[in-house]
């Protein structure tokens, strides 16, 4: 009533395994929000991959000294974080790891219900396989969908997916008509692998300690072998008259090494290899050397898996290029089924409904069971393109706090959010009223654990709440500047995790739309809120004159294809990271940036903006380098700042110590020593004040600014090899 929204109470359930617990839940979210490239499926069936998922159900219910013997490379990665970070906050993000779960499920079929915006491929209405999770609804970027053939039944169609990964493994050892390939492993994938060999008028043999399954690989025309009662090495050699097999194409889950050792004794001269389960690797050399055999990991469903330029933003490669990608592979599966050339129906062993997920999951080691079909019910509104609403109220009223100047609506549940935001606003109390995230799931879970009232996936319908008068941006970076002029133009306060936006035209439009709204606009620049930054401020007084100062960061390796490094999506480390320590400076000499130079490590193929020095010079005279370096040892602090002014220097490592030199009588005096304070705590402290009672600006609007012009300015510089005046205060 009055100016709080009600909301239709119409929600999805999604399928979670919750790592810390074991335990599998059916959860109630919102419906995921459709972006640019994105289709919206509601789920008809959905496929349950019991070797995959298998592994993550056992996982989770393992103890934790169990997930760390069973995952030691991350074992060593937590001990590298305890020597940079101490013991407590590793413990502390170890935690918040395990506390998130996983959605289950990568094969499902349904019907297109809405379609965002660069997608013409799909239309409501059609009926399609993806990569899907185990959902009521599902939003699949357009390359991971694919048409389903008329004569092809939703349960059969939810195998599109994981046939495509036998298929591509099949693709992979490239088979010709009339050799024969060995398949290990007659599982779900197995069985698929062996009917779709068959088609290529390959001979297929097939090897499974399961006698059940021996026998459905039989049916499927198959020579079956037990390992356990017969010389498969030997029986491969008898089988093709002493040549060996052409290929072996691996889809057991095994951590034995034998099964590699085995599949090289069984080839043939210049046989291929190809592995698509999970098995021990310590090969033995000479397996290999003796018969020239080629050995390659298939991945996943084939060219383009984990390519985020053709996943995420929809880039397909050229057919004439590229003849199978993960997307045709889908298709070739279904087009496979509806030929008759690959029987899925015969390897449903169960079908459930979603409700009763524990039918499947409660045993997992069930002899007999080789495909499990989870079945939804019917929604005859959603199939016309009618869509409920994608907000729901998380905990019951009696559990929410009462509306208050400065309610906080919260976009964005991922680790920063997890990690800092939320546990600085609760020692805070402050009001927060929702959390909003693309899918719902993780906006969900997490408003649930810290008493958040509302989970939604729609930011315009959150900005329509009056109650809101500041909103928290922590999504990905190009989303920052829409969501500021957004939350701008409803009339509310914003902070914004840095960067401010990734170009010049995006800062105009902010600034345009700050002065319109007259409200108050603040970026997570958190360092100058650390009380060891303050104290560095208080003794270099309001006026210090000229200063120098050198920001370095240990940043560390990111790869190359992470997100950040798009310029599109991320901006670059320095637009993105980098600016923390412009603004810094800025804090520090009181002045703002009026021109910058910038040079990168290398010189083919490019300059390296991951390992760069930054020159500042301010209006004041003073100079600021910031060396960013991901090239460095990960047990080195992070950060070091060093300040130099009038005969005196004052050394900051990793906000922790703050030694001066000159400061005091003697030669060196400890100023400041705290444990890790990044000033995040103290910046939430004032941000949740200045909205709920009014006043200045935490950081002057000219000032982020400056600072994001300058910038932009440092990858100019670099790109034309020149230093750059920073204009437009």
């Amino acid at each position: 009533t009055g100016n709080v929204p009600i909301f239709t109470v119409r929600i999805m359930k999604q399928l979670v395994q919750h790592l810390s617990t074991g335990q599998t839940a059916l959860e109630e979210i919102p419906l995921p929000r459709v972006g640019r490239g994105q289709v919206l499926i509601r789920t008809r069936a959905s496929l349950v991959s019991l070797g995959t998922e298998k592994m993550l159900v056992s996982f989770g219910k393992a103890n934790l000294l169990q997930k760390a013997r069973s995952q030691p490379e991350k074992v060593r990665q937590v001990l590298d974080k305890v020597g940079t970070d101490g013991l407590i906050p590793t413990l502390d993000a170890v935690r918040r790891k395990l506390d998130t779960p996983l959605p289950l499920g990568y094969s499902q079929a349904g019907v297109v219900v809405s379609v965002g915006s660069g997608v013409s491929e799909f239309k409501v209405g059609d009926r399609v396989a993806s990569n899907g999770h185990h959902a009521e609804y599902v939003c699949v970027p357009k390359n991971l969908v694919a048409h389903v053939p008329n004569e092809v039944t939703d349960e059969e169609a939810a195998f599109g997916v994981v046939g495509s990964i036998g298929l591509q493994g099949i693709r992979l050892v490239k088979p010709t008509y009339g050799e024969t390939i060995v398949v290990v492993g007659l599982g779900l994938i197995g069985l698929v692998s062996v009917q779709l060999l068959r088609a290529h008028g390959c001979r297929v043999i097939g090897v499974d300690p399961d006698e059940g399954k021996l026998q459905r690989a039989r049916a499927f025309g198959v020579e079956a072998l037990h390992p356990d009662t017969s010389d498969v090495v030997q029986s491969v050699s008898q089988l093709t008259d002493g040549v060996g097999a052409d290929g072996v194409i691996i889809t057991a889950s095994t951590p034995t090494n034998a099964v590699i050792k085995q599949a090289a004794q069984m080839s043939r001269k210049r046989g291929r290899i190809v592995l698509v389960g999970v098995i021990g690797l310590n090969i033995d050399r000479s397996d290999f050397y003796e018969k020239e055999l080629t050995f390659q990991v298939s991945c996943s469903y084939g060219p383009g898996r984990y390519d985020a330029s053709y996943e995420q933003q929809g880039n397909d490669y050229p057919i004439g290029y590229v003849r199978w990608t993960e997307q045709r592979n889908i298709g070739a599966v279904l087009y496979s089924i509806q030929q008759g050339h690959l029987d899925v129906k015969s390897l449903i062993t169960e079908r459930v409904p979603l409700e009763q997920f524990g039918d499947i999951y409660g045993d997992m080691n069930k002899s007999g069971s080789i495909a499990s079909i989870l079945e939804y019910a019917a929604d005859v509104d959603s199939d016309k393109g009618a869509m409920p609403a994608r907000s729901i109220k998380v905990l019951p009223s009696s559990l929410t706090s009462e509306p208050s100047d400065g309610t906080i609506a919260i976009v964005g549940a991922g680790n920063f959010t997890q990690a800092t935001i939320l546990p600085a606003l609760k020692r805070l109390r402050a009001p927060v009223k929702y959390l909003v995230s693309a899918g719902g799931l993780s906006s969900t879970l997490l408003a649930k654990k810290n008493s958040v009232p509302y989970s939604s996936t729609d930011f315009a319908e959150v900005l329509k709440d009056q109650e809101v008068s500041g909103v928290i941006l922590s999504t990905r970076h190009n989303l920052h500047a829409v969501m500021t002029i957004q939350a701008l133009e409803a009339e509310k306060h914003v902070f914004v995790e840095k960067p401010l936006c990734l170009n010049t035209h995006e800062l105009n439009q902010i600034s345009a739309a700050q002065r319109h709204s007259g409200k108050t606009v603040t970026v997570g620049f958190n360092r100058r809120f650390s009380p060891h930054s303050r104290k560095m401020k208080s003794l270099l007084g309001p006026n210090p004159g000229p200063v120098s100062i050198i920001a370095t960061m240990n940043a560390g390796y990111i790869p190359a294809d992470h997100w950040v490094h798009d310029p599109e999506i991320g901006g670059g480390r320095i637009v993105g990271e980098a600016c923390h320590y412009i603004d810094l400076i800025s804090f520090l000499t009181g002045s703002a940036v009026t021109e910058v130079s910038m040079h990168g490590m290398g010189v083919s193929p490019g300059p390296d903006t991951d390992n760069a020095s930054i020159h500042l010079k301010y209006a004041n005279g003073s100079l600021g380098v910031i060396n960013y370096f991901a090239n460095g040892h990960k047990a080195y602090a992070k950060e070091r700042i060093e300040v130099y002014c009038q005969g005196k220097t004052m050394i900051l490592d990793n906000f922790r110590v703050l030694k001066g030199y000159g400061w005091k009588k003697g030669l060196t005096n400890t100023l400041l020593k705290t444990r890790l304070d990044k000033g995040h705590n103290d910046q939430f402290q004032e941000l949740t004040a200045l909205w709920a009672k009014g006043g200045s600006p935490l950081i002057p609007f000219e000032s982020l600014v400056n600072t994001t012009r300058a910038s932009f300015a440092a990858i100019e510089s670099l790109v034309q090899g020149a230093a750059v005046k920073v204009t437009g205060q």
